[in-house]
């Protein structure tokens, strides 16, 4: 399937899925939970506590991947304010200092989450992704991406102070996502 094909199948797509174009296959995910929602709701606001300069855009669409050939939706997307402006469905990572997900309680999420979205944010160039994982009741957070891949990654548990190194320059204190385990 070509990039041009799967934007099309993505915009004819009920709102109910969201469709995700990465290593040339084509991922759907389902709905998110409440929980999932409330976590993506919690990192918002230390955001824009510690960063007032920067949004969390949830759900923002990015060309990601060598040559733009895949298409991600992460849980949310840390860039300066309007940065996205004029962009389209589908914006340019240039600029993007984080990528976050949150992971869902679907069979895809190991692939999706711990596999392939690290690859696809190292290649675009994306300096910090955290992946809170719920599952494992932790926090990875994945930075200095080089050739495609992440050089390194941190796993904290819920509960612990998780660095967020620059260029988003803050520490995030996660006792909160205790409440959030499932």
């Amino acid at each position: 399937m070509s990039v041009e094909e799967f934007e099309e199948l993505s915009r004819r797509a009920p709102e109910l899925v969201r469709l995700e174009f990465i290593g040339g296959k084509v991922r759907a995910r389902p709905p998110a939970d409440g929980t999932h929602g409330q976590v993506v709701m919690w990192l918002m606001r230390r955001c824009l506590e510690y960063r007032p300069d920067l949004w969390l855009y949830p759900t923002c669409g990015l060309a990601i991947e060598t040559c733009r050939k895949g298409r991600a939706r992460p849980d949310g997307v840390l860039a300066p304010d309007g940065h996205f402006a004029g962009a389209g469905e589908w914006a340019a990572p240039t600029g993007v200092l984080m990528t976050v997900e949150v992971t869902s309680r679907d069979a895809g999420t190991n692939r999706r989450d711990r596999v392939e979205k690290p690859d696809g944010y190292a290649a675009a160039g994306i300096p910090v992704y955290p992946l809170v994982d719920r599952e494992a009741c932790s926090v990875t957070v994945f930075t200095e991406p080089e050739k495609g891949t992440y050089r390194s990654a941190t796993t904290r548990p819920f509960g612990a102070v998780v660095e967020l190194p620059a260029p988003v320059g803050f520490a995030l204190d996660t006792e909160k996502l205790k409440e959030y385990a499932d």
